[in-house]
């Protein structure tokens, strides 16, 4: 059974639809399911059932009870978890790169998902995607936080759609690129589905900031700070600076330059990583920063362009 959330309306919300409000509320739940549960009676203003046109009033109490989940079809898998914290809330590992976090079509099994299921019990979520919260490429390495409870699901998805998680990462960026804050429109290219593009009309807003650390042979090593999350955001942004990720085979294009060749060759994959994760716990609201270092292929990149 799903733990019943209870909030109250705020002025701000006064007058607005009730499944807007629930929606806007980042719930962790997609408005069409909230509106269900709204239909099936689960949802109470001031105690009584409403409907999902209804504009309730400012300090109303809301109660929603989540129907219970469907059946997983994640089953647990014995892949090695690196984890660099439990408790009864939430769990932070370290993610390998290779690793995709929910099954999909084309990566039914093998993934972060499974793992999850066959090491940690996780009470809450989608039941596709149990504890996630968040994504990272399936062949981009790193700091992760998943959800053990509906509370902690609650709690970090309304940070992350603040932008309140601090999250930087580190890259090998072909070329030298300068110090700069991003901040473009990001969107879906409009010829290639699979890709992301700034060049757009419409699109949701991509802040990066990037710094250079370390300048290396035809390459430097970059920090770049997250302000929003988009997909491939950072490769995307690299890339349209005209500086794209080492190996990156959707945004880059193989290197001819022999040192350049044989970093791609060591690390396999583009060569991003998540090094810190920082965010507030959602339940005890103690203040938590995760630092990973790079693994070996990362390494082994760097010391070919050193």
């Amino acid at each position: 059974m799903r733990e019943a959330i209870t909030l109250e309306i705020t002025p701000e919300e006064a007058g607005e639809r009730i499944d807007r409000v629930l929606s806007a509320r980042a719930l962790g739940f997609s408005r069409a399911a909230l509106q269900g549960w709204i239909a099936d009676g689960r949802v109470l203003v001031d105690g009584v059932t409403t409907r999902a046109s209804a504009r309730p009033r400012a300090g109303a109490k809301v109660i929603v009870q989540p129907a219970p989940p469907p059946p997983s079809d994640a089953l647990p898998e014995d892949i090695p978890l690196e984890l660099l914290h439990v408790d009864d809330e939430l769990a932070v590992l370290m993610k390998p790169a290779g690793l995709v976090v929910h099954p999909a079509p084309g990566h039914p099994q093998g993934t972060l998902v499974n793992a999850l299921r066959f090491h940690l019990q996780v009470r809450e979520g989608d039941p596709l995607r149990p504890g996630i919260v968040h994504r990272l490429d399936r062949d981009t390495s790193g700091v992760m936080v998943v959800a053990r409870s509906a509370a902690a699901r609650e709690g970090l998805i309304a940070q992350f759609k603040r932008h309140d998680i601090e999250r930087s990462y580190l890259a090998i960026a072909l070329g030298q690129p300068q110090a700069q804050r991003l901040d473009t429109l990001h969107g879906r290219h409009p010829v290639d589905r699979k890709r992301f593009t700034t060049r757009v009309s419409e699109g949701k807003r991509a802040i990066t900031e990037l710094e250079p650390v370390e300048r290396l042979h035809g390459a430097s090593l970059v920090r770049c700070t997250l302000h929003t999350g988009r997909t491939h955001q950072i490769r995307v942004h690299l890339s349209e600076l005209g500086h794209p990720l080492l190996a990156d085979t959707i945004y880059g294009k193989p290197s001819r330059d022999p040192k350049l060749r044989a970093a791609e060759q060591a690390i396999g994959r583009q060569a991003l990583h998540a090094q810190v994760l920082g965010f507030v716990h959602p339940v005890t609201g103690e203040r938590m920063r995760f630092v990973a270092e790079p693994p070996l292929d990362f390494a082994r990149a760097l010391s070919e362009l050193r």
